[in-house]
């Protein structure tokens, strides 16, 4: 069932994003070389903590850190622990910030000094596929609408995204309904309500769309090698355009 949020909702999970957003900026700010992504989980669990809110994913289902950071060739999902960063790296930040009862849940794909052309390509094409969504993110379109402005965008620019893992419903739960896709036909799916919270996430490869979950039973790579990237915002379906609830302000 689809949660509408209440106006009172509305206003808890605008504070909560804006912990998570500010949570995934100090994260981006410390992909450089020579960093852990130990580093990083531990100065945004005690960033969320210390602004009052719970890092939503730690032991959600299991799972053992604050924040999902993967690197490379990891989609979504990769544990951190002592993997130094190096140049060239791309490091996809995955954070959520639970607050007052209500979940934020936004990521980036930031570059760890010089990186290759092809991987500021597909940063960039992640990130603005993620945008093409939100102009059909609309009271009255449907949810496939959204999936499908992220899905042409993607193949016009040669990338593909991920089929086995989706966007999602949020709010006092981290997941909720409806999936949202990043691939598919216009024109099905609920419709667009205002009340409604989704968290739109595009996963892009620069390769083929097929990944593999390694044994740890979370890090999901890419089967052919090739790089990933991440992009994932919060939303409001209001009566307007979408309002973006996991923009970067300062705190």
């Amino acid at each position: 069932m689809i949660s509408l949020k209440s106006p009172r909702d509305i206003e808890r999970m605008r504070r909560a994003g804006k912990i998570t957003a500010a949570a995934r900026s100090l994260a981006g700010k410390m992909v450089i070389p020579g960093v852990s992504t130990l580093e990083i989980d531990t100065a945004v669990r005690r960033f969320i903590e210390g602004h009052g809110a719970v890092p939503s994913f730690l032991n959600y289902n299991g799972y053992p850190a604050s924040v999902c950071i993967s690197v490379n060739d990891e989609v979504i999902h990769g544990i951190p622990g002592g993997r130094i960063l190096c140049e060239g790296d791309i490091v996809s930040i995955d954070v959520g910030a639970f607050f007052e009862g209500f979940h934020g849940d936004c990521a980036a794909t930031y570059p760890c000094g010089t990186v290759s052309a092809e991987a500021k390509h597909l940063i960039s094409v992640t990130e603005q596929s993620f945008w093409e969504g939100m102009k059909v993110a609309r009271e009255g379109n449907r949810v496939s609408d959204i999936s499908h402005a992220v899905q042409a965008y993607v193949e016009k620019n040669g990338c593909s995204v991920v089929r086995d893992y989706v966007g999602h419903g949020v709010g006092s739960k981290l997941h909720e309904a409806p999936e949202v896709p990043n691939y598919g036909k216009p024109g099905h799916g609920p419709r667009l309500l205002p009340g409604m919270t989704l968290a739109v996430e595009p996963m892009v490869n620069l390769g083929a769309y097929g990944i593999k979950v390694l044994s740890d039973g979370w890090t999901v790579k890419t089967q052919d090698g090739s790089l990933s990237a991440h992009y994932e915002n919060s939303i409001l379906i209001t009566r307007g355009e979408p309002e973006i609830l996991t923009l970067e302000e300062s705190l």
